[in-house]
Order: C-alpha cells, then sequence, then structure tokens
C-alpha cells in the first residue's frame, strides 16, 4: 500500500466514523493514527460526550470484532483474560478466552475496576499477548484498545497507576461540540441511532496493510533528535516528579509516521511531532502537588516544552 492509497482509506474510514460522531474530526484523525501505528487509546472526558460512540463507529468502519467491558469494583481479572474449567468428561483443564480475545475491546469507564483488574491488561497492552495457567495465547493482529474514564474526581473512581498510563499511546478528550452541531446530533437520532446504519468501508486486509505501511515511512534522525530532545526535556522540569520514558518516544514516532501516511506523505515533518506531542506525552507526566495546586497540567507543561525545544530546520 503506497501513501496515495492510505490516505484515500483514511478518508474513506474517517468519513464513515464522522457521520456518526459528529464534529469530531480532530479525534477521528488521531484515533486513526493510533490505531495504525499500532498503540492503544485512552479516551477521558465527562458522560455522555460519545466515547462509547465512537468506539463502536470505530469497529463497524472496518468490519472488526469488537468487544466490550464494562468495568466495575468488582470485576476480576478472569472476568477481562479467561479462565481455565475441568472438562470431567475429558479428564482435563479447557482454557475458555474472555472478553479479550477480540480485535477492538472497549473497556468501558476502566477507571471505576480495582487497581488489581486494571493490572489484567498490562501484558496485553504492551506485548499483545496473555499468559495464564503457564501458556501464552497470541492477540489478533488488528488488537486495539479503545479505554473510556470519567475524570478522577467523580465518585467511586480509582486513578490509574503511571504503568498502565504508560501503556496508552494517545489520551484524548472529546469535549462537548458547537450547538449547531449538537442539534444536528438530536436531529440525526430522532428515528434510529446513527450506528444502526453503520456499514464496514475497509477490509482486515486492508487494515493490516495499512499498519504494515506505517513502518516504511521514513523518519529523520533530525525528527528524531527533536522528539528525544522533547522527551527528556519532562524528566528535567522542575515542577514533574515523572517524566516521559523511553515508550513515550516509541509512541510519538509511530504515531507521527501513522499520521504521515494517512496525510499521503512518506515521511514525518516537524509540525506532525507538535500536533500529537500532547496527545501522546501530557498523560504520562505526573506533576508533584504543589504544581498541581498552582494549577499547573500536563498539556500546559507538554506545550511550554514545545515552545522551548529547537525545531529542526
Amino acid at each position: 500500500m503506497d501513501a496515495g492509497e492510505a490516505k484515500r482509506l483514511f478518508a474513506r474510514i474517517a468519513a464513515n466514523i464522522e457521520s456518526v460522531m459528529r464534529g469530531q474530526h480532530g479525534a477521528v484523525r488521531k484515533l486513526l493514527a493510533a490505531f495504525a501505528g499500532g498503540g492503544h487509546v485512552l479516551i477521558e472526558d465527562t458522560p455522555g460526550t460519545g466515547k462509547t460512540t465512537l468506539a463502536k463507529a470505530l469497529a463497524a468502519s472496518i468490519g472488526a470484532r469488537f468487544t466490550r467491558v464494562q468495568f466495575t469494583p468488582d470485576l476480576l481479572p478472569s472476568d477481562i483474560l479467561g479462565v481455565s474449567i475441568f472438562n470431567q468428561r475429558e479428564q482435563q483443564f479447557e482454557f475458555r478466552p474472555g472478553p479479550v480475545f477480540t480485535s477492538i475491546l472497549l473497556a468501558d469507564e476502566v477507571n471505576r475496576a480495582s487497581p488489581r483488574t486494571q493490572s489484567a491488561l498490562l501484558e496485553v497492552m504492551a506485548e499483545a499477548q496473555v499468559s495464564i495457567d503457564g501458556r501464552t495465547h497470541a492477540m489478533d493482529p488488528l488488537f486495539f484498545v479503545i479505554a473510556t474514564q470519567n475524570p478522577v474526581e467523580f465518585r467511586g473512581t480509582y486513578p490509574l497507576p503511571e504503568a498502565q498510563m504508560d501503556r496508552f499511546a494517545m489520551c484524548l478528550s472529546l469535549g462537548y461540540v458547537d450547538a449547531d452541531t449538537e442539534v444536528g446530533v438530536l436531529t440525526a437520532q430522532e428515528l434510529e441511532h446513527p450506528l444502526a446504519q453503520a456499514r464496514a468501508v475497509a477490509s482486515r486486509e486492508e487494515m493490516l496493510e495499512l499498519k504494515s505501511a506505517v513502518r516504511r515511512v521514513r523518519i529523520a534522525d533530525e525528527i528524531k533528535h527533536y522528539i528525544v530532545d522533547l522527551v527528556r526535556r519532562t524528566r528535567a522540569a522542575p515542577q514533574v516528579l515523572l517524566g516521559c520514558g523511553p515508550r513515550a518516544s516509541i509512541a510519538l514516532v509511530q504515531a507521527t509516521k501513522a499520521l504521515a501516511l494517512l496525510e499521503g506523505r512518506e515521511f514525518v515533518t516537524p509540525e506532525l511531532v507538535q500536533e500529537l506531542a500532547v496527545s501522546v506525552l501530557a498523560h504520562r507526566v505526573v506533576l508533584d502537588p504543589q504544581a498541581k495546586f498552582a494549577g499547573a497540567n500536563g498539556p500546559a507543561l507538554i506545550n511550554a516544552l514545545l515552545r522551548e525545544t529547537k525545531v529542526p530546520a
């Protein structure tokens, strides 16, 4: 698949998703970049902004197997990964796969589950495999996690640990659409939900080709140094307790390569790094309590570091 074919495929999928998710072009663009780049996405926003609908629209658009897990305080790791059950007829244990064995997994309200259950996703998100009872089970090559969470100050939530936040290539926020778009949403759902009419506009083979083509996108050493310089600055910032690690650099490289291909380019530019830096890096930064009390936050820090970091010519 060349850059032109990738751009047309992206436009087709994006248009199909946006027929369901109106006014969210930026979020759809980043979601597809994360998917094509082999990362996972955390969507953090208030209830009712369309987080679940976005995940379902993506799955419908590419004809992928979709599974939704509602995370609750009593959810167990085996409820996600699966469990071995003794078969009396065969006199042996049989593994019953859990909902994680799918193409697109929606971990809905992931911060409502206990830390023990949240940790069940660590291996599968990082290595695309699950180890249970001494056996390793590989995931679908299209495996993609979309997790949603309500803000941590809402009742009954558990903040995600730093190790799990680092597994997400991007953290997105949908926000509220403008008034005219919201009226359009009401009109579109008067008779039935637009998801009911969503059809696949891309095949499994096309998506696998797209993911493979991302790895062939060129990224100059100057751009790599630019990314590393930006990431290292998060570790040295005075108000930061924990900066971004090497996984953040890798995620930013892969996401920018994917976005370049989806724009029909065969190489990465500094502008793509600047566009994705906040979504890829901000959620990985842990600020000290005093800085947070003073109003500092991850996105503001990354934007400030972008202004300070020298852009390659």
